[in-house]
């Protein structure tokens, strides 16, 4: 499921994941992977929605955050970088052919079912964070001590 806007605000937010809620009527929870962009989270309904129906949007997900700083942990960073290659790697003038060629890209994938080899392991993860877990530790120590 994709959608095209012009800005990344937090209405914009409240109307894809409405979107999303409908798409999925009977889900009980929505488990949505997203990074830390400031409009990512259920603040943004409660400021364009009823409160009682922002609430209850806000009930149908649980939201994960990507680590700040590791886009490649985020899936969707993998396909925005291969749609980027496929057909936004030139400029696009208007809103409406960007939003033509972007989705006809996703509807292109989707139909010949491309899946994401995503190869990192746990033992990868462990030695690619050792040097933040460190510096985490080392940081708690020097705390303690004050």
């Amino acid at each position: 499921m994709a959608r095209v806007y012009r800005q990344r605000t937090k209405k914009e937010y409240t109307d894809f994941c409405q979107q999303l809620a409908q798409a999925w009527p009977q889900a009980s929870k929505i488990r949505l992977v997203q990074d830390n962009l400031n409009t990512h989270n259920a603040s943004s309904f409660y400021e364009h929605l009823p409160a009682e129906e922002a609430f209850a949007l806000a009930q149908r997900f649980e939201f994960s955050y990507t680590p700040k700083s590791a886009s490649w942990l985020n899936m969707i960073e993998i396909e925005f970088s291969a749609m980027a290659r496929q057909c936004l790697n030139r400029r696009i003038p208007t809103l409406a052919p960007l939003e033509e060629e972007v989705l006809a890209c996703i509807r292109e994938r989707s139909e010949r079912k491309i899946k994401i080899q995503w190869q990192f392991s746990i033992e990868k993860a462990r030695h690619k964070f050792d040097s933040h877990y460190q510096r985490v530790r080392t940081t708690q120590a020097i705390q303690k001590k004050t």
